[in-house]
């Protein structure tokens, strides 16, 4: 017999080609040998509501439920949010959410839990599609999927709450809810897309989503796989910089949009939510960095979370001196959010070197070569800066040959492309900096 995982991928291109009624008894079948998949339940009501069949509003209701009940709340608010949509009353989804994560819900902790999904390998009995599908199929099928967990009694005892969301009082909660954009996307499309100004970012209801960086050349480097419950698309919004990443989908995914709009309803708690996000956004700017940046390649995923923590953290006011021409090298700087100029001293003027952006490494120069800074690096914009002092440096260099020559090779390009600069040829703002 084919595996649960085959029989939803099967479904899914079925219902993207527009059979329904094969999509809908590959996924009753599917719901007989995996009763407690919210995934394949919820395929179910789309393919009603695609039939125009009443009860879908009742299947979309129950899945609701279930998962509010079963620790995966994201696919509740999918649900709610398509319920109302087509203009069907879901209040009490909305108090039921409230209730179980909102941030006075007695049922949050740490030791929260969820109900998995049954494994891709079960095995499933599939009907013969080339067969005529029995009389009163679309009812018989609802009747099924709303009624699949109506006997189950072993749910979580304390729940996972919902980042960002269960930290908002009661009223914001609600506001929030009631501005969340479904969007319910296919394999290989893009949720955002690298270079866009960010004016939203988004919850991961379900489904896999991918993000990744490309270069100049058109070569794509990997971020990170999200799925249920991340959080992404924050840090262009906060630094109303353009996007650093695209993000597509995987197979299939259902993703809630938080959107400028959204964010109005809160001017009353902007503080709250925007620290909320800014401690999601330094996380994930960190993992960005470990990913793509050449200095952490040589270390494994531990390493470079060791390495890290011997990097302080300082945020900087835009006007901030953080290296001055001339003085002794004190350390290795990497931007983590935020932008930097790089100035040099020329007959008492300023010449301005280049830009310094997310990634960014300076400070280099002085290091390798024992002498003193030669440019001053001036926060241009509210910017948060790593800094390794000079003594781990020092060890870095002489322990990871790797390092080393990363570091040459940068400091190297940086003193040919300052020397071009201070020539008078503009390089445009891709300039490398030597400090």
């Amino acid at each position: 017999m084919p595996a649960l995982g085959e029989v939803k991928v099967h479904a899914a291109r079925l219902l993207a080609q527009g059979n329904v009624v094969p999509a809908l008894r590959l996924y009753d079948a599917a719901l007989a040998a995996a009763p407690l998949d919210h995934e394949v339940r919820l395929k179910i009501a789309d393919c009603l509501a695609a039939m125009n069949e009443p009860a879908a509003a009742d299947v979309y209701r129950a899945v609701a439920w279930y998962a509010i009940k079963a620790g995966h709340p994201l696919t509740a608010i999918v649900c709610q949010r398509i319920l109302e949509a087509r203009n069907v009353d879901a209040s009490e989804l909305t108090s039921a959410l409230v209730a179980h994560y909102g941030c006075e819900s007695d049922m949050l902790g740490k030791m929260g839990a969820r109900i998995n999904a049954p494994a891709a390998t079960t095995e499933v009995a599939v009907p013969d599609l080339r067969t005529a599908p029995p009389a009163e199929l679309a009812p018989t099928i609802a009747r099924r999927a709303i009624s699949a967990t109506d006997k189950f009694t072993q749910w979580p005892e304390a729940l996972h709450a919902i980042p960002l969301l269960s930290s908002m009082s009661e009223a914001a909660f609600r506001r929030v809810l009631a501005t969340l954009v479904a969007r319910r996307l296919p394999d290989a499309e893009f949720a955002i897309r690298e270079g866009e100004p960010g004016q939203s970012f988004f919850f991961v209801a379900g489904g896999e989503v991918r993000v990744f960086a490309t270069d100049g050349l058109g070569r794509q480097t990997e971020l990170a796989r999200l799925h249920e419950n991340a959080v992404f698309g924050e840090m262009a919004l906060l630094s109303a910089q353009p996007r650093s990443a695209s993000v597509a989908v995987v197979g299939e995914a259902d993703l809630l949009e938080v959107g400028r709009a959204s964010l109005a309803t809160l001017a009353d708690e902007l503080s709250a939510v925007g620290e909320a996000l800014h401690v999601f956004t330094r996380e994930r700017l960190l993992n960005n960095l470990m990913a793509t940046q050449p200095l952490f390649r040589p270390f494994n995923r531990q390493q470079q979370r060791d390495l890290l923590r011997r990097f302080t953290s300082h945020d900087v006011a835009a006007g901030t001196v953080i290296i001055a021409e001339g003085e002794e090298g004190r350390g290795l700087f990497v931007v983590l959010t935020g932008e930097a100029e790089a100035t040099r001293d020329e007959s008492g003027m300023p010449v301005t070197l280049g830009s310094l952006r997310t990634g960014d490494v300076f400070g280099e120069m002085a290091l390798l070569q024992g002498s003193t800074t030669t440019a001053t690096v001036t926060a241009t914009r509210q910017s948060t800066v790593l800094y390794l002092a000079v003594e781990y440096v020092a060890r870095l260099v002489a322990n990871f040959p790797e390092i080393k020559r990363y570091l040459e090779a940068l400091a190297e390009d940086r003193e040919t492309d300052n020397q071009l600069t201070m020539g008078g040829e503009d390089l445009g703002e891709d300039v490398q900096i030597l400090i």
